[in-house]
């Protein structure tokens, strides 16, 4: 039984969606907002994949069994559609390998559906290390050493810490303070969505998107002005406003992902958490009612930062240059999500 709402009546969460036909392969979901955006230019995609991949496999960072896995993720195509500005191919390279590097915690240190190790149980002795090879130990020299050789240890750790350094090569320091503040953000939401499946509480649907508005995309999203080869300066980037469009951003994105990992998720790990198990849960509703209030939820919140976005956009070239780049990287992600289909497929809503 799942923890007590704050009402006192318990929640819990649906079972399995029953389909009556097969779910739906590709394609955008019928009714989102989203921005289309052109194909990414397969040759740059194969070509950060093959950085990619010689990177990973120079760090061994993951057996050969994973190749597979690798592959259908797709990191080339994901990062050339989310950032259609990139400088040049070594700043993509190196938006792939922060990504890889994400993938990596959350699958081995987090997901426990994944199969590949990952659990509530200890999560946070393990997010601590992994904060820590990003935002290094000061001590005794014996010390540092002993630390060196833990990150060296661990596939994870080496992934975070090689590739934040081959990111700070060309970001400023302030930019690559940026991202590791927002890597802590995202730990913090994993260890609340980790903390609840130990206990089995549902959230309110407030509150689960709360945990998401942590537990999202946003170092992603952080680095677009990096990787587009210019800098946001820290005072503007701290402007309430500006803060405000970013996690809009950052929000709407997120909930994409949780509708079309949906139907995945469901047939994996049926607890799994996501916007339409959580709705479904509080307002007592079937899943496809509940899947389609969650993208009314995206629609809602995605209006909300296209707006804000221009109205900011019309003070500052710099602010339209960063607010495009969110854009950039929200539509490209979604025409990732969309097409990926050895990773994604639509539940028969429709």
């Amino acid at each position: 039984m799942s923890a007590p709402s704050a009402s006192g009546s318990p929640s819990r969460l649906p079972g399995p969606p029953s389909l009556a036909r097969k779910p739906r392969r590709g394609g955008a979901i019928p009714g989102l907002r989203y921005r289309p955006v052109a194909p990414a230019d397969p040759a740059k995609a194969a070509e950060v994949d093959r950085r990619l991949e010689e990177w990973a496999h120079g760090l061994d960072l993951f057996p050969a069994a994973w190749t597979g896995d690798f592959s259908g993720f797709q990191f080339g195509r994901a990062v050339a559609l989310q950032h259609p500005g990139a400088a040049d191919l070594e700043r993509l390279t190196s938006a792939g390998k922060l990504l890889l590097a994400e993938n990596l915690v959350d699958n081995l240190y987090c997901e426990v559906d994944e199969g590949k190790g990952g659990s509530p149980r200890g999560l946070g002795g393990r997010l601590i290390m992994a904060q820590a090879a990003l935002d290094p130990y000061h001590g005794t020299p014996e010390l540092e050493e002993e630390w060196r050789r833990g990150v060296r240890a661990d596939g994870p750790l080496r992934s975070y810490h090689f590739a934040l350094r081959d990111y700070a090569v060309f970001a400023t320091p302030s930019q690559t303070d940026r991202f590791v503040h927002d890597i802590a953000r995202l730990h913090l939401g994993y260890l609340g969505e980790a903390a609840w499946s130990e206990i089995r509480y549902v959230p309110k649907v407030w509150e689960y998107l709360v945990m998401r508005q942590f537990n999202n995309f946003r170092p992603c999203l952080s680095i677009v002005d990096a990787v587009d080869g210019y800098e946001l300066p820290e005072a503007v980037y701290a402007r309430p406003e500006i803060q405000r469009i970013t996690a809009l951003a950052c929000n709407a994105t997120t909930i994409v992902n949780d509708l079309y990992s949906f139907t995945k998720e469901l047939a994996s790990d049926p607890t799994h958490l996501n916007l339409p198990q959580v709705i479904a849960a509080n307002e007592r509703r079937g899943l496809k009612a509940a899947y389609l209030k969650a993208v009314e939820i995206h629609n809602r919140i995605m209006a909300a930062f296209e707006e804000e976005s221009a109205l900011l956009s019309s003070t500052s070239p710099l602010v339209e240059r960063y607010a495009q780049g969110l854009s950039d990287w929200v539509a490209g992600n979604h025409e990732w999500h969309a097409t990926n289909t050895h990773r994604y497929h639509l539940p028969n809503y429709w």
